[in-house]
Order: C-alpha cells, then sequence, then structure tokens
C-alpha cells in the first residue's frame, strides 16, 4: 500500500472543486493556484478517506455544508492574504 495512491484529505478534493466551480485557471497562473492551495489547505483541518463513496454516503448532510463553508471561507482568507503578499 502507498499512502499517496490509497488515502487522501478529502478536503483536496472539496478545495479543487471550488476552483473549477469559480474558474480559478482562468483568473491565475499555475504558480499562483498551488501556492494558494498550500495556504488554502493549511487553514482546514484533514479528513483522511481511502474511497471516495464512503464520503458520499456515511457524510451528513450537516458536516458536509460544514465543511463547504469551511472551505470557501478558507478560500476567501488565502485570496486576501496572497494580495496583500505578491511578489509581482
Amino acid at each position: 500500500m502507498k499512502i499517496s495512491d490509497d488515502i487522501h484529505n478529502y478536503y483536496e478534493k472539496l478545495v479543487m472543486q471550488h476552483f473549477t466551480a469559480a474558474k480559478f485557471e482562468d483568473k491565475y497562473d499555475i504558480d499562483f493556484i498551488a501556492d494558494l492551495t498550500c495556504v488554502v489547505l493549511n487553514q482546514l483541518p484533514t479528513r483522511y478517506i481511502r474511497h471516495e463513496v464512503d464520503m458520499a454516503f456515511y457524510l451528513p448532510a450537516s458536516e458536509r455544508f460544514e465543511m463547504e463553508s469551511k472551505v470557501k471561507h478558507a478560500i476567501s482568507q488565502a485570496l486576501e492574504f496572497m494580495s496583500t503578499h505578491r511578489t509581482d
């Protein structure tokens, strides 16, 4: 078993979903998105899973909503942080 192949942090998927929905790839370059991803994920708790289906079937709607809210807040905070600390 390789941890990198079998186990991952579910918040990574949620963050990427939000980036895709907001079309960040059209707004920012790949280096900015990579840095932003690190800043966002460092603000969030970890939620390790092995199979996506586990989250689909066993995650209560209230907890899913809370996770989504945490991701939105972390992205907002990270964008603010990065905009004030950019070195272009």
